[in-house]
């Protein structure tokens, strides 16, 4: 094992902490190492707010740390910008720290060059420490800074033959109390940093659902965002359009957003956006729904739940970074029912969709599996 990469998985977890609270910036981590020792810690923990660094070095002094006979290690490389806080940079020359250990370099034009700054008045710069884990860290933040979409989340919940509903289409309880409150939870994280929860057509109809976060620390509720090719009449009664219209985002055809349905929902408080239909596909354009979502909406991140041909088509496009699969130790055997993923016609193992796993957990006899776009 290299020798800073204990200290540097030191500062990712810390740097989880800021997870929700920090964006659109980058959750960071920081840590100084003295003689083997970890004598001071930060992390960035809210937008706005101190730097991972710079709250590194405040803890340091309360400590009574002297930064010049440290190592410095964090996740991201030092700011080289004024923003809503000084450059990082200037606080690590002012400490006097003469060595400097970076997990990767800032996708932010503007706020990088930090390591090169930093040599050039003397300072030892290492890049590179576990990179991969790093950049998993802020896949978020590189997201934000590479495209013009949200941070897309998908969250699916099967039986263990992969079913996501009865063939009469109830899916309810697949998944027990547990994994549901975990829903829940990243329900509400979602909805703290301004975020939608989005669901197809049929899911709407058949399950009437509230995408909402019941839990009782919630100050906030996520968007609720619906891809359907035909809009609710003028007297639907349903939880999102009798409970929080204003909360509500639909995407539909041009020709269904200029009908006298998206009228009726306008005029209920929800909005309606027409959005043109994906490339040699029948279906809405995903990527123009995220788009839309991030630039008009202001969401950073979306949560999609299904269903199964929405799931799909977000993989397809390549529109998914991260894959929550919960499986409930079950077993429907009815072909029929409904598959996790449809839609899709492949003749090869090789035409697969591939992802990899980021990490597996049990929570009350459910299996969690957490998936990472795999990239490259």
């Amino acid at each position: 094992m290299n020798r800073h990469e204990p200290f540097m998985r030191a500062a990712l977890e810390l740097a989880e902490r800021g997870r929700w609270s920090t964006a659109p910036n980058p959750v960071v981590g920081a840590v100084l190492v003295r003689d083997g020792n970890i004598v001071a810690e930060g992390w960035h923990a809210v937008c706005g707010e101190g730097h991972a660094e710079v709250n590194c070095l405040r803890d340091a002094r309360e400590k009574g740390v002297d930064p010049s006979s440290c190592t410095l290690y964090v996740t991201l490389e030092p700011c080289n910008h004024q923003g809503k806080t000084p450059p990082c940079t200037k606080a690590i020359l002012e400490a006097g720290i003469p060595h400097v250990v970076v997990g990767m370099a800032d996708v932010n034009a503007q706020a990088s060059g930090g390591a090169e700054f930093l040599r050039e008045h003397g300072v030892q710069v290492e890049m590179g420490v576990l990179e991969k884990e790093c950049r998993d860290l802020v896949a978020d933040f590189i997201i934000w800074q590479t495209t013009r979409r949200p941070y897309v989340i998908l969250k699916m919940a099967s039986t263990l033959d992969g079913r996501i509903a009865t063939r009469a289409g109830r899916s309810q309880r697949i998944s027990n109390r547990a994994s549901h409150e975990e829903v829940m939870r990243l329900r509400e994280n979602i909805a703290r940093a301004g975020g939608a929860v989005l669901v197809g057509g049929n899911t709407f109809l058949l399950d009437n659902p509230r995408l909402t976060a019941r839990t009782q620390s919630a100050t906030r509720q996520p968007l609720a965002a619906v891809m359907t090719s035909r809009l609710p009449g003028a007297d639907t009664s349903c939880h999102l359009l009798d409970e929080r219209p204003g909360d509500c985002v639909f995407f539909s055809t041009a020709a269904q957003a200029a009908s006298p349905a998206a009228v009726s929902l306008r005029n209920r408080g929800a909005r309606v956006y027409g959005v043109d239909s994906a490339a040699g596909r029948h279906t809405l354009d995903a990527e123009e729904v995220l788009n839309t979502l991030r630039e008009q909406e202001h969401c950073l991140y979306v949560l999609c739940e299904g269903g199964g041909r929405l799931a799909l088509s977000l993989l397809e496009q390549g529109l998914v970074d991260e894959f929550h699969l919960h499986l409930a130790p079950s077993i429907l055997g009815d072909a029929d029912a409904t598959p996790v993923f449809s839609g899709r016609t492949a003749d090869d193992m090789e035409d697969a969709l591939r992802m990899r796993v980021m990490r597996t957990s049990v929570l009350d006899g459910d299996i969690h599996l957490y998936f990472r776009a795999d990239r490259g």
